[in-house]
């Protein structure tokens, strides 16, 4: 659906994306994650045709965006980090408005602004001005105005940004809604959100990518593995068992009475742990569990970002 090839953008003298490629196929959802400069936005524009590449390719399902700009954009909706929104109009109105500007057939523009009125959960505010509306309902009627052409490709900037957890929580279940065979692209800085949203993500750093994996197998990937172990015994005796290791970090150490909660890290080839569970076991302490503990992926990205 969408094929990336050898895009470079300069800004005079500054790079701002160098030499990048990639490919995302139809119904993929993807995460784009990047500090701040990183030339996640200047990327995003240049799929919309909002921005030309200096030089590189770009296809959406198959036509180049440069050549066929106009056919490739009504296959695209787009939300922009500040929606576009007018303020003086109601919600039906200002999706009317978008839906004449996206080339949507008259005939079937009523029907696309009832559909994505009731996709986005925008039926109690539809005649209200977009002006009075909280910032988590301009959100949605941003999304709306984004998918009101029916559009194969969805890109979000920041969709949930300045929302209070609720709102982020309605966003969040917005976009899984509307996701139905669309490719989706969301950049945003709350990684959280890409964890539960997005199947793979695109780490970029200094316009360039840094990572391009499915989330499952960079979570699996780790050079640390974390570990909780629950033993039933004396508190002095199994401190000293832990801080005795020096294969072992120990991250914190919880006590209910005579029940301790030792949470550790240790580096992936980690071979010792029998010899671990017997010392514990030296000290007639109780091994009641041992959990490992998944990575998230803001772990992960702080992780790889600051050692790359």
């Amino acid at each position: 659906m969408i094929n990336v090839q050898k895009i470079n953008k300069y800004f005079g003298d500054f790079r701002a994306l160098n030499d990048i490629s990639f490919e995302i196929g139809k119904g993929e959802i993807v995460g784009f994650l990047g500090q701040n400069g990183a030339g996640k936005t200047t990327l995003m524009r240049i799929l919309t045709s909002y921005y030309l590449a200096t030089s590189g390719k770009v296809e959406i399902d198959g036509q180049d965006i440069v050549k066929h700009s106009l056919l490739c954009r009504k296959k695209i909706g787009y939300l922009p980090e500040n929606p576009p929104l007018y303020m003086n109009l109601t919600v039906r109105d200002y999706l009317k408005y978008s839906a004449s500007l996206k080339d949507v057939e008259i005939k079937k523009q009523k029907l696309q602004v009832d559909k994505v009125i009731d996709s986005c959960s925008l039926k109690d505010v539809q005649n209200k001005n977009i002006s009075i509306l909280s910032k988590g309902y301009k959100q949605r009627v941003g999304i709306a105005q984004s998918i009101i052409n029916d559009p194969q490709v969805l890109i979000l900037d920041e969709p949930t940004i300045g929302l209070d957890p609720l709102q982020i929580l309605q966003v969040r279940q917005l976009i899984k809604r509307i996701e139905d065979k669309r490719t989706v692209i969301i950049s945003t800085h709350i990684l959280s959100e890409i964890e539960q949203i997005a199947r793979r993500v695109l780490v970029i750093k200094n316009g360039e990518i840094l990572i391009d994996r499915p989330i499952s197998a960079l979570l699996d990937e780790g050079h640390l593995l974390r570990f909780v172990f629950v033993i039933k015994g004396d508190k002095a005796a199994i401190e000293k068992v832990f801080s005795s290791s020096k294969e072992i970090i120990k991250e914190s150490f919880e006590s209910t009475n005579d029940v301790h909660s030792v949470k550790v890290q240790v580096l992936q080839d980690w071979t010792s742990h029998n010899e671990l569970i017997q010392k514990i076991m030296r000290e007639k302490a109780e091994l009641v569990e041992i959990r490992k503990l998944k990575p998230s992926l803001e772990e992960v990205f702080i992780n790889r970002v600051e050692r790359e």
